[in-house]
């Protein structure tokens, strides 16, 4: 039997394991049956082996070059580098869905492993939904997109993978952004789980957050990682473009950000359960319309696959399985749902809630921008594009009083804030940011807009240091407590919260001082040429062919100086890729702290001459800094085992004031 063969017989029985994981625990849970209800674990280790084994036999295929599969035939080529063969198990339709299945066994394996103690009719059906959606994600790989189908008659070699993804973004993001949107699955899954049995309590919230912080922090690293690509390698020199595809992942970072404060409020509080529940079905189905819009054909985008409306019907029937079932459970139970605590308006439960409101306001916003084009085209109505004006002029609005919100929530205690405490603390915070920002404002000859961004990011910076300065004295503590603090005594989450918080004040002053203070230029130079843009001089010296292990370049030698001192040499080119006669930009960038330095070759012209964009962009290192920050404090709040446990009366009277705002936010980076 030939890779091929075993992956395909292999996931043949991964669909037939996984309906009876998704209908025999979830029998069991319903009528109590404990026999039925030890099915799950069993059931769902044994899906997850064959997935693995079929994703396995897929990487093989690609990696000995079996060019009498078709999915290899098509997406890789014997020039390949190893490292890219494999890679192109992700860089197609067929097989980016077989990942996406494997990573949910991921997820589902590493349920089954952390978590002994839960009841098990809980355990029963939350491994039944997971096992229910790979019984769906596996028929939509059968039926429409088999990774493994075989070729009438072998090929002699492939027709290679695409050349924008040769790169070591193809290795990283597509795997990071799929643990994230998948990682949502065991949230819907607890969802799901508590709308089928008994109203949940406080434990359920607890069990839910880790994993939400968790799918939150791959999420947050997956975006960054495509935005960091698509900068290099596409050669326009922007990091966000408000793609339709780059906002299918924004969707459920912005819902998921609102479900770990939520989650937060009520495993410490026992608020908000229905609302956290709904937030878990939302932030999942935003997760599938993504996976609908990259392969449905809808939407002309670089990071869509190219579809046969057959495949988008059977994603988009899921689409609506799975969210009309969820939402009307959701209807049909959770109205019934009482809450049993109390709060007042100046509290953190209070800020928390209005939080989760700007969120999904946000998040609709970039819904409607994102589906209104494809709603009027799918009419008949003509064709319209909603680009980036509309989502600036939208988006941040909403942004700023959240972002306000951010610093202020941290200040707050549950239930019942003490206001004068607050006000003080408060005034403090916005005359040191006000302070600060003026003298960022004269230094950079900011304008009304660009010191409004700067004033909100430090405006954050400040609160979240003042509650560092807080914790860190020991003037959190009740008045009981001993005065004295020690690393061990903070738990993770409160640094995942403050390392998150610290990550978004980061992002926003350096969005902000990027757009007030980049410089760009399109020009047409020969050599000898030079231009000088900001402080920058650049001048293009030689232009000479290159060759590389599968295509062909020209290769741009460009000398930047500054103050008559030359500070980059940098070489971009223009590449041609033989196997598939696709021509490429690629771009060369000379970075630091404070600035990049970016030139792109385009297309030769006569005469010698070259189209290139040059561009100057100030702290556009900081950008990468700060959403690395926050994925990292997402990760660290989900690995604090005293945060994923329900608080109880006594634990939570002393965690509210101590922890502060620790568990608060967690790591949501707003």
């Amino acid at each position: 039997m030939t890779p091929a063969n075993l992956g395909h017989h292999a996931l043949l029985l991964a669909w037939s394991v996984s309906l009876a994981l998704g209908l025999l625990p979830l029998w069991a849970a319903q009528r109590s049956v404990p026999s039925g209800m030890k099915l799950a674990r069993p059931l769902a280790l044994v899906q997850s082996l064959l997935i693995f084994t079929s994703f396995a036999c897929l990487l093989w295929s690609l990696g000995v070059n079996d060019f009498s599969v078709a999915y290899v035939a098509a997406h890789s080529n014997s020039t390949l580098p190893l490292y890219y063969r494999l890679a192109a198990a992700w860089g197609g339709h067929e097989g980016s869905l077989l990942l996406w299945v494997f990573i949910l066994q991921l997820w589902t394996s590493l349920l089954v492993w952390r978590s002994p103690h839960w009841p098990a009719d809980t355990l029963a059906r939350v491994l039944a939904v997971l096992g229910l959606i790979s019984f769906g994600f596996v028929s939509f790989i059968l039926f429409t997109s088999d990774p493994f189908q075989l070729l009438a008659e072998p090929v002699s070699d492939g027709a290679d993978l695409n050349p924008l993804l040769q790169d070591a973004g193809m290795i990283f993001h597509p795997p990071m952004l799929y643990m994230g949107y998948v990682g949502f699955a065991i949230t819907f899954a607890l969802a799901i789980a508590a709308l089928l049995g008994p109203e949940p309590d406080r434990s359920w919230a607890a069990w839910a957050r880790p994993w939400a912080l968790a799918a939150w922090a791959f999420l947050t690293g997956g975006i960054l990682l495509g935005s960091f690509w698509a900068y290099y390698e596409l050669g326009w020199g922007g990091w966000w473009f408000w793609d339709a595809v780059e906002n299918a992942s924004f969707m459920p970072w912005l819902v998921g950000t609102a479900l770990i404060h939520s989650l937060t409020a009520t495993a410490q509080r026992e608020v908000f359960k229905s609302w956290s529940v709904l937030l878990s079905i939302v932030a999942f189905s935003l997760s599938l319309l993504g996976t609908f819009l990259v392969r449905s054909g809808v939407v002309t985008s670089v990071h869509a696959f190219a579809s046969d409306p057959a495949r988008g019907q059977f994603i988009l029937a899921l689409l609506v399985i799975v969210v009309g079932g969820s939402l009307s459970l959701y209807a049909w139970r959770a109205p019934a749902w009482r809450e049993r605590q109390g709060f007042s308006w100046f509290s953190r439960e209070a800020a928390l809630l209005i939080n989760n409101l700007f969120l999904l306001v946000a998040a609709g916003s970039v819904l409607l921008g994102t589906l209104y084009p494809l709603a009027v085209e799918a009419l008949d109505m003509g064709r319209i594009s909603v680009g980036p004006p509309y989502f600036e002029a939208v988006f941040v609005p909403l942004m700023l009083p959240l972002l306000v919100l951010l610093g202020l929530g941290p200040m707050l205690v549950w239930k019942q804030a003490d206001k004068p405490s607050v006000k003080r603390r408060g005034a403090q915070a916005a005359a040191i940011s006000f302070l600060l920002t003026l003298g960022a404002a004269l230094a950079t000859q900011s304008s009304p807009l660009m010191t409004l961004g700067l004033l909100t990011g430090i405006w954050m910076l400040v609160c979240t240091a003042q509650l560092v300065a807080r914790q860190v004295l020991g003037t959190t503590a009740p008045p009981s407590s001993p005065k004295r603090w020690t690393m061990r005594a903070t738990p993770r989450a409160f640094w995942g919260m403050v390392l998150a918080h610290t990550g978004m004040a980061l992002f926003v002053m350096s969005v902000t001082l990027l757009k007030g203070l980049e410089h760009s230029q399109d020009q047409v130079l020969k050599v000898g040429n030079n231009v000088q843009l900001g402080a920058y001089q650049f001048q293009l010296t030689q232009v000479e062919p290159v060759a590389g292990p599968n295509y062909r370049a020209a290769q741009a030698r460009v000398e930047v100086s500054r103050h008559g001192q030359v500070e980059a040499l940098l070489f971009p080119q223009r590449r041609l890729y033989t196997v598939r006669n696709m021509p490429m930009t690629e771009a060369a960038i000379d970075r630091s702290l404070l600035r990049d330095l970016y030139v792109s070759l385009g297309e030769p012209g006569p005469d010698g001459q070259w189209a290139m964009r040059l561009q100057v962009k100030p702290f556009m290192s900081w950008i990468w800094l700060s959403c690395l920050a926050m994925a990292c404090g997402g990760a660290l709040a989900a690995t604090d085992r005293r945060a994923a446990k329900p608080a109880s009366s006594r634990a939570q009277a002393s965690l509210q004031d101590a922890q502060g705002a620790s568990i608060t936010s967690s790591t949501a980076a707003a």
